[in-house]
This record gives C-alpha cells, sequence and structure tokens, in this order.
C-alpha cells in the first residue's frame, strides 16, 4: 500500500523541515515547496492526499494558490 503524500507549501524553510520531520514520523510521505506557483506545478504532476498551505506567501498568496489548487486537483 502506497502510503498518503502531503504537499507543504510554506515560503520559511524551517517550517518545511519541521512539518516534513512531524509528518514523516507519523508515516507520511510529503514534499515541500516555497510557492504557491511550485505548488499548482507539483499538483499538475502527482496527486496528493491533502495540502498544507500557508497563507502568506511571495508572489501568489495561499487564498489565491487554494482557489486554483481546487480547479486542478478538487479531490484534494
Amino acid at each position: 500500500m502506497t502510503q498518503p503524500a502531503i504537499l507543504i507549501v510554506d515560503d520559511e524553510k524551517g517550517v518545511q523541515t519541521s512539518v516534513r520531520g512531524i509528518l514523516e514520523d507519523a508515516g507520511f510521505q510529503s514534499e515541500a515547496v516555497p510557492s504557491g506557483e511550485e505548488a499548482l506545478e507539483r499538483l499538475v504532476k502527482k496527486e496528493f492526499s491533502a495540502v498544507l498551505l500557508d497563507v502568506w506567501l511571495p508572489g501568489m498568496d495561499g487564498l489565491q494558490t487554494l482557489a486554483k489548487l481546487r480547479q486542478i486537483s478538487p479531490e484534494t
């Protein structure tokens, strides 16, 4: 059985590292990206069970990213 994959979207490297560590210790696969634009690129290429999304991001903010995410992957 494949582990559920979770995408972490946060521009702070320390947050990415901490959250990835917690998720992986709990048995989840995880990937982290620093921007909404990169998150959308990843969602086109791979299916994720969930996305942990920071609201304040450089460029496209978290709410804009969420709106586009729902169009690309409504089940996530």
